[in-house]
């Protein structure tokens, strides 16, 4: 168990999830985040401040530290191994593990998630096709693009989606959009339009995906042969 109160666990969580491209997390993006007023995110950052957690400069953002980053991915292992037991474990749809893992994260030793992990065969991606941190809080950085950014004629595959919303998660699982699942391009609008997509591996009718949905889907572009 940690010794870092479950609203620093959020915090240092959300502030990894919004630079984990490499950039900094600002004050309005954690407040949005965590639902919490602008002033209690800039009370909370200088108390992560002075334990060494993060790095925050005004106007620049937040990072983390080394100890930061390390507790982040300890919490963020924790659910990420939480939600892939539900769903194969327990059968719970990859809509509803999100919020049970948010509960039940703080409450788990590092103990216990290891034994989930080693019975689950140590995945390495959670039902969100998420990376799942190591123990030893490596984590892979996968090379990605949205749907949306997948050339016309190209061909792709669904391998992450960067959403929790259940309501966007059934969606996408109505159009038969899930990890793993091919597709390609046939169309895409301009102007941030909706993209055109033919799934490959149940010869489906093409089908349309607004622009945000597609903005979900973080896929992998194959070799052009695959859709012959």
């Amino acid at each position: 168990m940690s010794d870092y109160s479950q609203s620093i666990q959020d915090y240092l969580k959300a502030i990894y999830s919004l630079s984990v491209s490499g950039g900094s997390a600002q004050t309005g993006d954690l407040a949005e985040a965590l639902a919490v007023a602008p002033g209690s995110v800039s009370g909370m950052l200088r108390r992560l401040a002075e334990a060494d957690l993060v790095q925050h400069a005004a106007y620049r953002g937040v990072t983390l530290t080394d100890l930061g980053r390390s507790e982040a991915l300890r919490v963020i292992r924790r659910h990420r191994v939480l939600e892939t037991y539900l769903a194969q474990v327990l059968g719970w749809d990859w809509d509803a593990v999100h919020a049970e893992a948010e509960r039940l994260e703080h409450a788990a030793s590092d103990q216990l998630i290891d034994r989930m992990a080693k019975a689950l065969g140590d995945p390495r991606y959670d039902p969100h096709g998420e990376p799942i941190p190591t123990a030893e809080g490596d984590v892979e950085d996968l090379s990605l693009s949205p749907m949306s950014r997948v050339a016309v004629g190209a061909v792709g595959e669904v391998r992450q989606v960067r959403d929790s919303d259940p309501d966007l998660l059934r969606y996408v699982a109505s159009l038969g959009l899930r990890i793993g699942t091919r597709f390609e391009v046939l169309e895409a609008a301009p102007f941030n339009g909706p993209v055109t997509v033919r799934r490959l591996e149940d010869g489906a009718r093409p089908q349309v995906v607004g622009f945000n949905v597609a903005q979900c889907l973080l896929s992998a572009t194959l070799a052009s042969e695959v859709a012959l």
